[in-house]
């Protein structure tokens, strides 16, 4: 038993960074702005996508621990148009999504801190404390702090969730009417729900980069099912919050009258009050505080993640030298693209203002087109010729994974035939 759980503390790490990743955005704004503004009537969705986007997240984890390389090797392994298509993906996406995590973070940094006369100032403070950390510290200081936050967040979630319950929801105010789903805004909020739930599926690569990191940093190689189980804990994590957070905004909001604002730190102002109005007003701070470092968490990790993941994708794109080369490559690569990816997402926060929700469901909407294209990239790494039989996925995971594939493509389309 002992041994069992020593396995178990060397191996965890990329599955909690995982669910600090998938918790920020897309439960603290998206799920809640689900139950706010449409009840339960989106429960469904969110649980759909966790199911249907599950498969290819974890393919990312087997790939990575059976062939000791991430999956933008496999993407090498597929030939170098699905290499040079997701490095056009990634550069596509990722200001927009930096940009919407950026601001979002800021605005519950505000709400701590009670900070209103830096305005966009706070972002540029905010990613300059990113980009030292990460050029000083890198995974081993990520996966210190993203541990500590995931474990407060999900106890301060889970105690509000159960207040709400046993307090039962608010009450509607006279002649309310719930907003319609399927006419263009109620579908266009539904893709951009789902583009981010529980995160978006171009991502996954990080997983792979994460789980690697990981086995260097502890020197030890989990058995496959062990790096599987601990990826699927903070899957399940995610999910299970995701659905808490939808039933929060439908029993404190929904039908109250009350609009969640479009200026980042009154939102962040309004979800902490959220919980605040369950657990009383003397968890304000502890509260405040949990959202902010769950917020920051997800801002490093996105951070980390697309500068270790582009860095990877050029390395493997045009390096061609010795592994010592290559290291110092890499190295360099991964400081000047969080430079990069800063100034770039600055630029997307000044172009949008202080408008959040149309900052977010344009990042989250992206991801959602995209996710069709990567999901069968990782699909085709872990099934065929690509991996042994014994570590392919089971024939359960792989009819859920044709399921995914279908649901994302048709959504995509329906999207883009209503839309335009």
């Amino acid at each position: 038993m002992n041994e069992k759980f020593d396995r178990l503390l060397k191996t965890l790490g990329p599955g909690v960074l995982f669910a600090s990743t998938a918790i920020g955005v897309s439960h603290l704004i998206q799920s809640t702005r689900a139950g706010a503004e449409f009840g339960f009537a989106l429960i469904g969705f969110v649980l759909l996508a966790n199911l249907l986007k599950y498969p290819f997240f974890e393919y990312a984890s087997r790939y990575a621990n059976v062939t000791g390389t991430s999956i933008i090797d496999g993407y090498k392994v597929l030939g170098k148009k699905p290499l040079v298509l997701y490095f056009l993906i990634t550069v596509g996406s990722m200001f927009f999504v930096t940009a919407a995590v950026g601001f979002v973070t800021a605005g519950f940094l505000e709400n701590l801190f009670q900070i209103e006369f830096l305005g966009i100032w706070t972002v540029v403070v905010l990613f300059i404390v990113c980009v030292v950390i990460l050029s000083v510290g890198k995974y081993k200081v990520l996966d210190s702090l993203i541990k500590i936050i995931a474990s407060v967040l999900v106890i301060s979630t889970v105690t509000a969730f159960v207040l709400a319950l046993i307090n039962g929801p608010v009450e509607k105010i006279e002649g309310f009417e719930p907003k319609i789903i399927w006419d263009q805004a109620g579908i266009f909020f539904l893709i951009a729900l789902m583009g981010w739930m529980p995160t978006a599926v171009d991502i996954s690569s990080w997983n792979s980069l994460w789980t690697l990191e990981r086995i260097k940093q502890t020197k030890f190689r989990p058995m496959l099912k062990e790096t599987l189980f601990e990826f699927r804990l903070g899957y399940v994590v995610t999910a299970v919050l995701a659905f808490c957070f939808v039933i929060l905004g439908a029993f404190i909001f929904f039908g109250s009258g009350e609009i969640l604002p479009n200026d980042n730190s009154l939102f962040a102002n309004k979800v902490v009050t959220l919980y605040t109005e369950t657990i009383g007003d003397w968890s304000y701070i502890i509260i405040a505080s949990a959202a902010f470092s769950v917020m920051f968490g997800t801002i490093i990790a996105v951070f980390d993640g697309y500068s270790r993941s582009l860095g990877r994708t050029l390395e493997l794109m045009f390096e061609k030298k010795e592994s010592e080369q290559k290291s110092f490559f890499v190295k360099n690569m991964y400081i000047i693209f969080i430079l990069i990816l800063a100034l770039g997402s600055l630029i997307v926060i000044f172009q949008f203002g202080n408008k959040l929700k149309e900052l977010v469901d344009v990042a989250t909407t992206i991801s959602f087109l995209i996710a069709p294209v990567i999901a069968i990239f990782n699909f085709k790494l872990v099934t065929g010729k690509y991996l042994e039989k014994n570590s392919q996925p089971s024939i359960w995971l792989k009819i859920l994974s044709y399921s995914g594939i279908v649901f994302l493509i048709g959504f995509a389309i329906f999207f883009i035939v209503t839309r335009f």
